[in-house]
């Protein structure tokens, strides 16, 4: 009997119990968060102790700060939230970047930031690791624009309260937030702390039920006079987590489904009514076709900007599109209505559209197959589009595929997921580099997947030493590095020395890396027979190793998308100033 009361006794309090570190760490926890992304300064040490207290949390240490943020960035598109500790200021303004960029795409991060003893606050003291002004205030200011709200904790007596608010607001804008705690305090007890963080109740967003009514009334009247209506997916369907809402809409309509570059991952593929990515001139064959000819369109959560409308050029007119956003919803030049939430709106709508397949039986008369690979000669040297058709062949719904920016975005983009294959790029910030720490990130939350990482040599060289981070964590990953000698997506909008690059001897680069303390195998590929073998050794004997294989190319073999896209982007780049 003593043996059970043992066992089923609580664990003795811990000397973390009641304070704001333990708080902080309990509330991640409670959130979903099991790895924090840092790098240790000494502002964050205190309160890095009490992370690494609590058993359900395990702190990854990063090799700098915008991978650290990058990594929190990829954990939260696979877990739905992510978590990064740095230091003050000289941290901070270098995770800055990494947070911007999970800004724009919409993901709910934690920075939280080791701050100055809160007894410096409000004297005329200068610090160490800020430019010398007795102004604490420059990291939090840069900040504000790049996070939904900004909590600096520098007094136990409101600490609880900023803490919650600022993690719940995360949660709730599905943006990024920005913590920063004074580095005294994390270890001191405090009455508000005294008990475990009671869960979050999130409110759920409910549409004004007049305007939601309203909205499907004009909409379904809208589409269901229409003779080929098509529906496209788009980026911001992830934030109100509409996948499931798209999908009902999709099955009552029956329109031919298309998604844009920037919302590839979340419309099923594998769906029989899925015709490829909408992307203007360099869509996938047949389907721009198909939606531009189309008389009506539903974009939904659609972003249109620069990059994802090829340069300004898409044949999209406003008056035939519906615009449903994560909370309004416009018609044509007619009716705006706000506070109308996507999820509700195309459930309500599933209901009052009629079936129409006239797009997608278009689409099966007009579409004719990939043509036959061509012969090759043996020992020749690979060719992109031949990588692309083996690493198609690899995917499955235990897979997925973190595509980093440049020649990537577009030869990814080809890829047809399977069911539960995931896809992650990121379109609208476009950081390079942001793959190495997002793969980090993607492929400790997602331990149920193996990530296939296609990187481009120019990117990698920006962050290239978080490849370190992954062999500490035993990941599996598979990492393409496409070796062409320099950053092709910008030779293809604006060529130029500054696109050529030292070349590295990657594999050597990621041995010396992993210094035969970890599970790491290499590989170079300069044919397709290379390839064959090296796939086969990631997929067989070193499936339970990080597989890096150096893919050389030509550098000016590039997917024909790339081409087209580049010389559209350096038009709307290169217009000459509006006359005054």
């Amino acid at each position: 009997m003593e043996t059970a009361t043992q066992l089923t006794s609580p664990p003795p309090p811990s000397a973390f119990d009641g304070t704001l570190g333990h708080h902080l760490a309990r509330r991640l926890v409670e959130i979903g968060v099991r790895d924090v992304f840092s790098v240790p300064g000494d502002f964050n040490l205190t309160l890095l102790d009490h992370l690494i207290g609590e058993p359900q949390l395990n702190v990854i240490g990063c090799c700098n700060e915008l991978n650290a943020g990058y990594a929190a960035d990829g954990y939260a598109r696979a877990k739905g939230v992510g978590a990064c500790v740095v230091t003050f200021t000289v941290g901070g303004l270098s995770v800055l970047n990494a947070i911007a960029g999970a800004y724009s795409e919409n993901l709910p991060v934690i920075c939280i930031v080791g701050g100055p003893n809160s007894n410096d606050y409000g004297t005329n003291r200068i610090l160490h690791h800020t430019i010398g002004l007795p102004d604490f205030s420059q990291e939090l200011r840069c900040f504000q624009t790049v996070t939904c709200f900004q909590a600096v904790v520098n007094n136990l007596e409101d600490a609880h309260e900023l803490l919650d608010t600022a993690i719940s607001t995360a949660l709730k804008e599905s943006k990024p937030v920005y913590i920063s705690i004074s580095c005294n305090l994390p270890a001191i007890h405090h009455p508000t702390f005294a008990r475990d963080p009671v869960p979050f109740f999130l409110s759920p967003k409910v549409s004004n039920q007049e305007g939601l009514e309203a909205a499907v009334e004009v909409a379904a009247a809208f589409l269901n006079k229409a003779v080929k209506p098509v529906i496209v997916g788009g980026p911001k369907l992830r934030a109100p987590k509409a996948q499931k809402a798209f999908l009902e809409f999709a099955e009552a309509s029956g329109y031919a489904i298309a998604v844009m570059p920037s919302g590839k991952g979340f419309v099923p593929e594998d769906h029989p009514h899925f015709i490829g990515t909408y992307w203007g001139a360099v869509s996938t064959g047949y389907c721009g076709e198909i939606v531009e000819s189309a008389d009506a369109y539903i974009f939904v959560g659609p972003i249109f900007n620069d990059y994802s409308s090829v340069g300004y050029s898409l044949l999209v007119k406003k008056e035939k599109a519906i615009m449903v956003q994560p909370n309004r919803v416009t018609i044509g030049n007619g009716p705006s209505l706000g506070w109308v939430f996507m999820a509700d709106f195309l459930t309500a709508l599933s209901k009052k559209v009629k079936t129409n397949k006239a797009a997608m039986e278009n689409y099966q008369r007009i579409f004719v197959p990939p043509g036959i690979a061509l012969t090759r000669e043996k020992g020749e040297p690979l060719r992109v589009n031949v990588l692309f058709k083996h690493i198609q062949a690899m995917l499955s719904g235990d897979s997925a595929v973190i595509a980093e920016t440049g020649d990537s975005w577009f030869n990814c983009q080809k890829l047809r997921l399977p069911a539960n294959c995931g896809y992650e790029f990121q379109m609208q910030y476009g950081s390079i580099g942001w793959s190495v720490g997002a793969t980090l990130g993607y492929a400790q939350a997602a331990t149920n997947k193996r990530v296939i990482a296609c990187i481009g040599d120019g990117s990698f060289q920006v962050t290239a030493q978080d490849i370190s981070t992954m062999i500490r964590c035993e990941q599996k990953t598979i990492i393409f590095l496409i070796n062409n000698g320099g950053y092709t997506i910008e030779v293809e909008i604006h060529d130029g020395p500054y696109n050529v690059i030292k070349n590295w001897d990657y594999t050597r680069f990621v041995e010396a890396i992993n210094n035969g303390q970890g599970k790491c195998w290499t590989a170079k590929v300069r044919t397709e027979d290379d390839l064959t073998e090296a796939i086969a050794a990631a997929t067989g004997p070193q499936k339970d190793s990080l597989c890096f294989i150096e893919v050389f190319v030509h550098k000016d073999d590039t997917s024909k998308e790339l081409l087209e896209w580049g010389s559209r982007v350096a038009a709307a780049n290169g217009r000459p100033p509006n006359p005054q």
